[in-house]
C-alpha cells in the first residue's frame, strides 16, 4: 500500500511490543511499509521479536529496550500492562519528549463475572500519559482492535473503527493516518482525551461479547 504523506520518513515505536496488542500492531505497521521498533523491557527479547516479525513480513524492524525504543520512534505506541503503565511513562518522559505518544492501555480488572473497568485517579490510561508526559502530545487510540485478528497473517482485513482521542487536531489527524495504514481499519476522531475513559472501558463490553459469542468484536461507525 501506499502510505500516506504525513508519515513518510516516519519510525513507529512501540512500546510494550512484545504482548499480544503490541506484537500485532507492530506486525500491520512493518506489512504497511513503516519503519518499526518493537520495545521491551528485555533488549535481546525484543530483539528476537523484531527479527522474526521482519522475517515473516518483510521491512524495517528492530527491537530496543524500551528507552530505546522510545527514544527511537517518531510515533511511540503504548502497549504494556496496565499494572506497569504509570511507571513506565514517568522513567521516559525525557525520551518521549516532543513526541505523539499514542496511548492503547485499558485499565481493567478480571473477576469470575468477567472484565471490568478500573477506576483511575486521572480519569483514563490516556489522561494518566497526559499528566506523565507534559511534553508530549498524547493521543489515545487502538482501544478496541482484536490482538488476534492483528496477529493474524491469515487476516488480510481488520474490519474495525478505531476512535482517535486527543486535544491537538494535527496529532488525532495523524494518528487517524496511521490506523489506516491497516487494512479494513478507520481512525474515527472521538472526542478530546478526557473522553477516553469510556473508550477504554468499552473493551469490558466486547471482551463479554467475544466469550459469549466466540468472536473477535470490534467497533464500526455508522454514518461517517
Amino acid at each position: 500500500m501506499t502510505l500516506p504523506d504525513s508519515l513518510a520518513g516516519t519510525t513507529v515505536a512501540v512500546l510494550g511490543g512484545t504482548g499480544p496488542q503490541g506484537r500485532g500492531l507492530a506486525r500491520r505497521f512493518a506489512a504497511a511499509g513503516l519503519p518499526v521498533v518493537i520495545g521491551s523491557r528485555s533488549a535481546e527479547r525484543a530483539a528476537e521479536a523484531a527479527a522474526a516479525l521482519a522475517s515473516d513480513v518483510g521491512g524495517t524492524v528492530t527491537g530496543a529496550d524500551n528507552a530505546g525504543a522510545a527514544s527511537a520512534g517518531d510515533i511511540v505506541v503504548v502497549a504494556v500492562p496496565w499494572d506497569g503503565h504509570g511507571d513506565l511513562l514517568k522513567s521516559l518522559a525525557s525520551e518521549l519528549a516532543g513526541k505523539v505518544v499514542v496511548d492503547c492501555v485499558n485499565p481493567l480488572g478480571f473477576d469470575k463475572q468477567g472484565a471490568y473497568a478500573l477506576h483511575v485517579e486521572e480519569g483514563s490510561a490516556a489522561q494518566q500519559a497526559e499528566a506523565l508526559l507534559p511534553d508530549s502530545t498524547v493521543v489515545g487510540a487502538f482501544h478496541n482492535v482484536s490482538a488476534v485478528l492483528l496477529e493474524d497473517p491469515a487476516v488480510e482485513s481488520v474490519d474495525t473503527d478505531v476512535l482517535v482521542l486527543g486535544d491537538v487536531r494535527e496529532a488525532t489527524d495523524l494518528v487517524q493516518d496511521l490506523c489506516t495504514t491497516i487494512p479494513g481499519v478507520r481512525g474515527i476522531y472521538g472526542g478530546r482525551l478526557r473522553n477516553a475513559h469510556q473508550v477504554e472501558a468499552f473493551t469490558a463490553n466486547l471482551i463479554s461479547i467475544n466469550r459469549r459469542y466466540k468472536a473477535h468484536s470490534g467497533l464500526r461507525v455508522t454514518d461517517v
